[in-house]
């Protein structure tokens, strides 16, 4: 049997996608991409969905790719099951709002570039860990974040690797805004709510990248 980990319900025109792999700190499986992936992409062609709502719990978003898992799954040379992700996210025709508390490490910073509101609880770490690690930044994040944050702020990030607030996310153009932890999903949730009442003709999106 097949476990479900990630969740996906829709209500009031509001597709809500949820990282449901607690225990593991929502670590990202080869599994779990194509499951995201795939919808991601039901929301956006589902026409009841006028928004996608992404979330973890307030005290967990992602801990990044599980490294275990990616080490031991086979897969073909050359190939990242991220791209079941990557080809889908900047391409969203509907608005992304996503609601991000505990960890966002790496592809869990990364993807929030590719969303347009992200509302962020105090306890949130954000952290690109690439350059360390020996591997080049992911998911266009070398040309997304300097535009956002400016060259010097980008280069910090990026190059030190060293993990950072939710204010400094802030700053840096990658949070719209710091809500309180007992409010975080509520708080994205009635942005969500927002724009799935406005006229979906005015707020469908070109490409993100």
């Amino acid at each position: 049997r097949t476990t479900v980990l990630i969740r996906s319900e829709t209500k009031d025109r509001v597709a809500r996608v949820r990282f449901d792999r607690l225990d593991k700190k929502n670590a990202i499986t080869v599994e779990m991409y194509p499951m995201l992936g795939d919808a991601l992409a039901s929301a956006d062609a589902d026409p009841e969905v006028r928004v996608v709502l992404l979330h973890g719990s307030a005290d967990c978003f992602t801990a990044g790719n599980d490294v275990h898992d990616f080490v031991n799954v086979p897969r073909k040379p050359g190939t990242s099951p991220a791209q079941a992700l990557f080809k889908v996210l900047p391409h969203m025709k509907k608005p992304v709002v996503a609601a991000v508390g505990g960890p966002a490490v790496g592809i869990g910073t990364t993807m929030l570039l590719h969303c347009d509101l992200v509302y962020a609880a105090p306890n949130a770490r954000f952290q690109l860990p690439f350059v360390a690690l020996g591997i080049v930044p992911e998911f266009g994040s070398t040309f997304l974040l300097p535009l956002l944050a400016g060259y010097q702020r980008a280069a910090e990030l990026l190059l030190l690797g060293q993990p950072f607030t939710a204010q400094k996310a802030h700053e840096a153009g990658i949070v719209t805004a710091v809500v309180p932890q007992v409010d975080l999903l509520s708080e994205a949730e009635k942005a969500a709510m927002a724009l799935a009442a406005l006229p979906p003709e005015s707020i469908r999106l070109t490409k993100r990248l």
